[in-house]
């Protein structure tokens, strides 16, 4: 099963989606399953997991809405409010769908760094197990070192990197951010997704190779049992299409042996979120 391992859906109004500005023109429409599903098919790719894009707990309920109606839609990483204290209530009502496989919360827009050593927020983390949820982390390569003191507290929780932590690929910087990845793979639970990179890129003169020093510090780190493919679209559209992003995956993997390839394409994807 090969798998797009995170993407988003959202019907488009400026209220909701404010951090869509003019710069991202492209994309201020919506974007539904009928949208990606040729995507999908025409690249050979079986499903996909649906990824948060509002913090509401209405977000949740409509991508699990869409998994009910979509065989492709694989999985659902919805929003709850984990420093709510009524977050176990909300957590007991979404995870008896079979279709949600873990929690997000944008961190990367939090103007606190250490978001996440928050004492309520760890409380929410602390629960997820109990309902056998991964967790997404979303956050900016500042905030990289508190997220590895967050798994560290949680050794048995599953996390998973989005977008590589958002190293500044235009500026071509890989320092400090290869410091804080390798920090962040000495834990076991934590996986990463190659995903979300296109769009820290240079979005009108990117090249393959810009993406080199990041995928092999990645590789490197995690292995290819801990990294999946993600196009994180619609999103990626602002700087490439569908079948760009994935070829930079693609071309950078090509030499790899046919299980490595599985893996990264789908097979690390379903063992996390237990698809």
């Amino acid at each position: 099963m090969k798998l797009d391992a995170h993407q988003h859906f959202w019907n488009y109004n400026v209220h909701e989606y404010g951090w869509i500005g003019e710069p991202m023109n492209v994309i201020r429409r919506s974007f539904l399953p009928e949208d990606l599903e040729p995507l999908l098919t025409n690249s050979g790719l079986s499903g996909c997991i649906a990824v948060q894009a509002r913090q509401t707990v209405e977000e949740t309920e409509w991508l699990l809405h869409l998994a009910e109606q979509h065989e492709f839609i694989k999985g659902v990483v919805g929003w709850v409010d984990l420093c709510s204290v009524d977050v176990s209530h909300q957590l007991e009502k979404y995870a008896s769908s079979p279709w949600l496989k873990g929690v997000r919360h944008v961190v990367q827009d939090e103007p606190d760094e250490k978001f996440v050593l928050r004492d309520d927020f760890q409380r929410g983390i602390a629960l997820l197990q109990q309902y056998n949820l991964a967790y997404d982390l979303l956050v900016s390569k500042e905030q990289l070192p508190y997220a590895t003191e967050l798994v560290k507290m949680f050794p048995e929780q599953r996390f998973v990197l989005d977008h590589l932590g958002k190293p500044d690929i235009k500026s071509s910087k890989v320092s400090p951010w290869k410091k804080a990845i390798y920090a962040l793979s000495e834990q076991p639970n934590v996986y990463c997704k190659w995903s979300g990179m296109i769009t820290e890129a240079d979005w009108d003169n990117w090249k393959q190779e810009d993406f080199t020093p990041y995928l092999d510090t990645a590789l490197e780190a995690f292995g290819p049992d801990r990294i999946m493919f993600g196009s994180d679209w619609p999103v990626c559209m602002v700087a490439g299409t569908y079948v760009q992003t994935l070829e930079i995956i693609t071309k950078h993997i090509n030499s790899f042996s046919e299980t490595e390839q599985q893996m990264i394409f789908g097979g690390t994807c379903a063992a996390f979120y237990q698809l």
